[in-house]
Parts: C-alpha cells; structure tokens; sequence
C-alpha cells in the first residue's frame, strides 16, 4: 500500500527513495530543491510541502533533510496527522527533541528515529547473545567509524557519526552513562571537530569507548564487545560485514590467553539495514506500537551527545550526565 511520502532526496533520502520503491510503499516525494527532486520518478514529485501534508492517503513521512530542518518538518507531519521516521540525529537541540517526543504522545503519533545500525542483522544477532548472557557480564565496548567522509557545515563529526555507536551502546547494555569525557580536534575548521573519542562510564565498572573520524584515509567501522564469557566483534561492509565470537580472557590471574582457534563466525541474515528499519517503521505505523528506536530513545541519544559536546567544549573535562527519567 502506497502511503508514505519521503522529504528529503539528498544523498541518503535517496537510498530512501530507492528501497520505498522496493517495497511498493511510496506514495510522494518532495525536496525544495529541483536538482535533488529531480532524482525522484516524475510521477511521485509532489510541487510542495503543504500539497503532501494535505494529502488524507500520506499515513506516514520519512523526513531525511538536514538535521537542523528535522524539528520543524517533523512537527508539521504531526500535526498534519502523520506519523514520522526521523533520520539521525532527532535534531541538534535536547530541547526540541524533547518537544517532538512530547508532541507526539498527545497526538498520538509514531514517532521513530534512524538508529539504522540497530537494525543491522548482526547488531540485531549480537543484541539477542548479550542479552541471553552468552557473553556473560559485560566488561567494556569499543567502537570506530573512520572515513575520508564529506565535512558538513551544521553537525561535527561526534553529530555525524557517533549518534549510531551511542545508540547502540545504550542497546546492548540496557543501561544509562554515569559519566563521559570527550576529546576532540578541529582541524579542517575551526570550532568544528573532525576526530573525537568519548569515554563512557557505565554501572558495574563497564566502560565504553567510542572514537569517530572524517579525517582517515581508510573507512573501518568496527565493534568490539568483551564479557567475561565470550568476546564479539562486528567489522562492517559492503557484504554485509562479519560478526565473530571467540573466548573470554579468564579473570584468574596469569591465565594463558584464549586459543584464536576458538573464534567462530556467527551467521547473520544478509537483509538489508535500511529495509528491516524502514519494515519496521511500517510495521509499527500499522500496530501502533513503540518502535524500538522510538522518540524516547532519539532524546536519549541526544542527551548523551549533548553532554559529549559539552565536554569538547570544557577542553576534554568530565561530565556528569543528567539521569533521563524516562529511560528507566
């Protein structure tokens, strides 16, 4: 049933655009500028905002603009009676993420935001093992996502890249920062990091490090995951990357460390990111129920990259990040 309109045909909207096709579920696309519009079949460009917001058969908007248009795009939607998948980042405000979420539980309306990596196989894999314990207590999470990637002029590098890592840190371990520190550099322009790593400090001592960069000469994006049991690390990639498990290094002092031989590669569905997210979405339009990327979990992530930010700002000093009432 076609009955979601896409805003937005930039680089990633068009992904969008191409796997809506796909599953028959595109009804109008439209982006204020002509170039990018013109990517779309002439058949489902829409000449204006207003003319997809008045349609009564648009049950649904994907909003994939820039990020500082999210809060007022996605307010319209609402408020036109729609519900709305958001890209990544919700917005680059707390306090209008926050509006968003609370706009949409007046009103009624699915919310959800573009985590795409939680909905990976393998992410949505290693989520099922740590959450059965199979890799026992966690000890510490570590992530990269490095790229010669093209520099925005609205969001850094921790807006760009991190929010994924963060969301899925948040996932895995069910729990909510007590601290972080952030260090970053700005070298392409001034005020604007191209490299940060965030240290995260969660409950029972298990740590989380997280460092992204546009500024590599080679694209890695890469998780590790340490329990006391077993070890995991998922490497991305264009096949749809490898997720592994070998042994856990044995607490007992001058223990031999695990056998490599021990390692084994998990099988993981070859579904694409994008589609199981977007399924998603559509599956939670139709049962109205909370999308496990919702708004909540948007504001979230936001509230931990706000303080992120802010410790960049402080020169790499400490923050205490504020408890969110509702995530508990």
């Amino acid at each position: 049933m076609s009955d979601v309109a896409l805003l937005g045909l930039g680089p990633w909207g068009r992904n969008h655009l191409r796997v809506l096709c796909e599953m028959g579920a595109l009804r109008s696309v439209w982006d204020p500028d002509a170039d990018a519009l013109s990517h779309a079949p002439a058949a489902l460009r829409a000449s204006s905002l207003e003319e997809v917001l008045s349609d009564t058969n648009v049950r649904a908007v994907v909003v994939a603009t820039p990020a500082r248009t999210h809060h007022a795009l996605a307010s319209a939607a609402m408020d036109a009676g729609k519900d709305v998948l958001v890209e990544k980042p919700l917005t680059l405000d707390e306090g209008q993420a926050a509006d968003l979420v609370s706009r949409s539980r007046r009103q009624g309306r699915v919310l959800m935001v573009g985590h795409i990596t939680l909905y990976h196989p393998a992410i949505v894999k290693l989520r099922d093992l740590v959450a059965s314990g199979a890799l026992g207590r966690m000890r510490y999470l570590y992530a990269n996502r490095l790229n010669l990637g093209t520099v925005r002029d609205e969001e850094d590098i921790l807006w760009s890249f991190a929010p994924h890592d963060i969301a899925v840190f948040l996932e895995l371990l069910d729990a909510w920062p007590g601290s972080l520190s952030a260090h970053g550099g700005n070298y392409l322009k001034p005020g604007r990091a191209d490299v940060t790593v965030t240290h995260l400090e969660f409950p029972d001592g298990v740590r989380g490090h997280i460092f992204v960069s546009w500024l590599h000469p080679v694209k890695e994006h890469r998780l590790v995951v340490i329990g006391d049991r077993r070890m995991a690390t998922f490497t991305d990639g264009p096949d749809g990357g490898r997720l592994v498990l070998c042994e856990g290094v044995p607490p007992e002092r001058g223990a031999a460390p695990p056998d490599p031989a021990t390692a084994v590669d998990v099988p993981v569905a070859s579904s694409e990111p994008l589609r199981c997210e977007l399924e998603h979405f559509l599956d939670c339009v139709r049962s109205r129920e909370e999308p496990l990327t919702g708004g909540q979990h948007g504001l979230a992530v936001l509230r931990v990259l706000e303080s992120a930010r802010r410790s960049l700002r402080q020169a790499g000093g400490r923050v205490v990040v504020p408890m969110l009432e509702a995530h508990a």
